[in-house]
């Protein structure tokens, strides 16, 4: 009889989880850096949560309980991965070409998509000049979590969130300041 409740609490878990694929797959892909490896990130994320659904306590906030998973996966994975000597493989490699743009697209919409990927570019740069705590930080802010779920995220006291928070905020609007003219 246990089992059977244990099971459906899981695949109930499960299912909610799964709302907050993409919003993990973004931390990921800031984490890891590619796609590639973000994407084994997530599926591990999910993976420890559904081992670990009886440890989750009904009522909690699932986002931050999945993303303190992922971050604590992508730790591990860092840890282990400056020991281990093996480094690259075929996912580093580069595309021979790149895909073709749009070729019905207007020009007003060519100009204004060219915009938008040179200013995703610039806050990108600036957000991979933070360092990892706090690019953590200002992500899951992000993603709409209180600063005391990004404290039980990160692990640490809401204080330091708030502190950390203010100064990432400071430092990504010095490095963006030309924007703002």
């Amino acid at each position: 009889m246990y089992s059977r409740s244990a099971n459906q609490r899981s695949a109930s878990i499960g299912r909610e989880a799964l709302a907050y694929a993409d919003a993990l797959f973004n931390l990921a892909c800031y984490l890891t850096g590619n796609t590639a490896d973000a994407e084994d990130l997530v599926q591990e994320t999910y993976a420890r949560a559904m081992r670990g659904a009886a440890q989750f306590e009904p009522g909690t906030n699932l986002k931050a309980w999945l993303f303190r998973i992922l971050r604590n996966t992508w730790l591990s994975l860092a840890r282990r991965r400056r020991i281990d000597p093996i480094v690259g493989g075929l996912d580093t490699v580069a595309p021979a070409a790149a895909l073709p743009a749009k070729a019905a697209a207007l020009r007003d919409d060519a100009e204004l998509d060219c915009l938008r990927k040179l200013v995703a570019e610039d806050i990108e740069r600036a957000l991979m000049q933070l360092t990892e705590d706090a690019r953590t930080i200002v992500l899951l802010d992000l993603e709409g979590l209180t600063e005391g779920e990004v404290a039980a995220v990160v692990g640490c006291a809401v204080g330091t969130v708030k502190s950390r928070l203010a100064r990432a905020r400071a430092a990504l609007r010095q490095q963006l300041k030309d924007y703002a003219r």
